[in-house]
């Protein structure tokens, strides 16, 4: 497989959860994709900013160790993407604005989809494939040779 024909992916924050946090094994083949370089998690400063924001949250009860380790395992994963000038396409409006900044990344990275157990955005999933391109599932829902 050619970097080209890589898919790129973009994760939301839950599903990072699920693969780094939980273990979850719904997720266990998507992060063995990523480990493999099968497929790609590309992220930005927003969507990174959030990931280290609620680690923090006192529900997770995690040290400051363990949080540094749940950081370096999320950059070794993820692909910065810088932005630059957004694309035209149209995006579905998420009512959560804290979400838009996944469809954005999603767009403008050309990802091939948007991983997320978020309910609002799985139903937004029609239109960001009409107007942009990309889908939305969840993430156990991703298969590489669908991409």
């Amino acid at each position: 497989m050619s970097a080209t024909s890589i898919p790129r992916l973009v994760l939301d924050t839950n599903a990072w959860l699920d693969g780094l946090v939980f273990d979850d094994a719904r997720v266990a083949a998507l992060f063995a994709s990523l480990c493999a370089g099968e497929v790609v998690a590309v992220s930005n400063p927003a969507c990174r900013d959030e990931w280290r924001r609620v680690l923090r949250y006192p529900q997770f009860a995690l040290d400051a160790a363990r949080c540094a380790e749940l950081e370096a395992a999320y950059d070794a994963l993820t692909t910065r993407f810088e932005p630059g000038e957004p694309l035209a396409s149209t995006l579905p409006r998420c009512r959560d604005p804290d979400d838009q900044k996944f469809l954005e990344l999603a767009r403008d990275a050309r990802a091939v989809a948007l991983l997320t157990r978020d309910a609002e955005l799985l139903n937004l999933s029609r239109r960001a494939q009409r107007d942009a391109g990309f889908a939305i599932l969840l993430p156990e829902a991703f298969e590489l040779r669908s991409a």
